[in-house]
């Protein structure tokens, strides 16, 4: 099992603006199965503001690359994907092993 951490760095006064975007992202990600139901959306207490992290688990990396290739290509995603692009500055991802 891993877990994907996409985390964004967002820009300044817009967090409410990125968390709306990203919980119609939820619901469009659990209708179309890209994510079995296992992800979580967070944010900043402390630490850099305005942080944004999407976290998903996947059976393996593979699934997680599949997933990708499957819909990352599909209008709805290139839309909303648009969507949240404007409230981002920057981000990176990280990739986990779930050992417990």
């Amino acid at each position: 099992m891993i877990l994907i951490r996409d985390v964004f760095q967002l820009k300044f006064g817009k967090s409410k603006e990125a968390v709306a975007a990203w919980k119609e992202g939820l619901a469009m990600f659990e209708k179309a199965g890209m994510t079995g139901g296992q992800t979580r959306l967070l944010t900043d207490l402390v630490g850099n503001y305005y942080t944004l992290v999407f976290e998903a688990q996947f059976e393996s990396l593979t699934a997680w690359e599949e997933m990708m290739k499957t819909h990352m290509g599909k209008q709805e995603w290139k839309d909303w994907h648009a969507k949240v692009l404007q409230y981002n500055e920057s981000g990176h991802r990280e990739i986990f092993n779930i050992v417990q």
